[in-house]
């Protein structure tokens, strides 16, 4: 098997981990109702899951950073096997979310390896696009996995849907025996390493806009099936169709964000999808009771969300490129920590208000995000103009 395919098998396999971690939003009633808890409550799930992976990840793989990569790609697999058997086989609330701490590492783990081991297994020069299509992998999630979890749901009972991804997850330990080849594992970069670019004020106004623009996201997404469900008032059918077009928005948005910014720059994408994400938002606010008009607002929601998401990775990565790897790893983080607060945040607003009302307080988070970015944006350029023009003037002089 060539090294090409063996970057679609993990890509495959982390398609798999990746309707795991997703899974949970579409099918938050069915989960919600079946426990006897509030669907705020089960909205908690996805901040738990987010907080693990955030803080878990980071101190697991420095952990394991001298372990032979394909062995830790078993490892987790087999954890990650593990934390969806209990999510079918041990019934209540606390130990759903043991099973969720459980995915979140394991996912966590697995993703940042293969990531890793991808980029060992493609040739010179083609290391971005063995990376960007394990991206993919875990980004079809949302397009395929999350509706066809939700239509699954619908006609069987939802705990099967995590048996049946343990099972695939034991599946996916065979194909990583079988096809990847043993890779030695990297000398570990400590934690405070890692944090110390935080304290780099460019690096840490730019993390704040990547949590600002996933959390905004996050407190809408985490309740998007309740939402359609009771104030779109759509079938179960018509929720399934719903997020599939959701998903199939996001990943065309993914594509232009990266088309976009190398044809107009970073600062105008960013911006610009920030502020039709925040308008998406809105539109749904206004115009989301109406069955016909909510499919079109879904996907431009979607669309516009999503084309952040490849431009602010490649923007980060700008601002220390000597350090990419560490900086996608926090950002990583920061994306998580932005899932855990929105989730937490918008059921804290389902509880005292409605469902109606989270739409208008994720809009305010991506306003905030865009904000934050023009005005850093703006600083730059003019510090960049005042630098030029002061070396014009030095050099006249001279």
């Amino acid at each position: 098997m060539s090294n090409a395919w063996k970057i679609y098998m993990l890509a495959i396999i982390s398609f798999l981990v990746g309707t795991s971690e997703f899974i949970i939003a579409g099918i938050l009633d069915k989960v919600a109702s079946d426990i006897g808890v509030s669907v705020s409550a089960a909205g908690q799930l996805i901040t738990v899951f987010s907080l693990a992976y955030a803080f878990g990840t980071p101190i697991l793989m420095a952990v394991s950073a001298r372990m032979e990569r394909r062995r830790l790609l078993l490892y987790s697999l087999g954890i990650f096997a593990v934390g969806n058997l209990i999510a079918v086989a041990l019934p209540g609330f606390e130990f759903l979310i043991v099973s969720r701490v459980i995915l979140a590492l394991s996912t966590g783990v697995f993703v940042v390896t293969a990531l890793t081991v991808a980029a060992k297994l493609a040739p010179p020069g083609k290391q971005g696009s063995a990376i960007a299509t394990l991206v993919m992998g875990f980004s079809t999630a949302l397009i395929i996995g999350v509706p066809l979890g939700r239509l699954a749901a619908s006609v069987y009972d939802w705990k099967l849907i995590f048996g049946v991804i343990g099972l695939l997850g034991l599946l996916a330990m065979l194909i990583i025996v079988t096809t990847i080849p043993q890779q030695d594992g990297e000398a570990p970069v400590p934690l405070r390493n890692q944090l110390a670019l935080l304290k780099q004020p460019k690096i840490a106004i730019a993390l704040t806009v990547t949590f600002l623009w996933i959390g905004g996201y996050s407190i809408v997404y985490t309740y998007i099936s309740p939402f359609l469900l009771t104030v779109t008032k759509l079938s179960e059918q018509g929720v399934s169709i719903g997020l599939f077009a959701f998903g199939i928005a996001s990943l065309i948005g993914s594509k232009f964000g990266g088309f976009s910014t190398d044809k107009w720059g970073a600062p105008r994408t960013l911006v610009s999808g920030m502020l039709f994400h925040t308008i998406a938002l809105i539109l749904l606010s206004v115009a989301g009771q109406s069955p016909i008009i909510v499919f079109p607002l879904l996907m431009l929601w979607a669309f516009t969300a999503w084309s952040s998401g490849p431009t602010q990775q490649y923007h980060l990565m700008s601002l220390a490129p000597e350090a990419s790897g560490i900086m996608l790893s926090l950002n990583s983080s920061i994306l998580q920590l932005g899932m855990a607060a929105g989730a937490g945040l918008g059921g804290v607003i389902v509880e005292q208000t409605s469902l109606h009302s989270i739409s208008w307080i994720g809009a305010t988070g991506v306003i905030l995000a865009a904000a934050t970015a023009a005005t850093f944006f703006g600083v730059s350029h003019s510090r960049s103009r005042r630098k030029a023009v002061e070396s014009s003037l030095a050099k006249t002089s001279a």
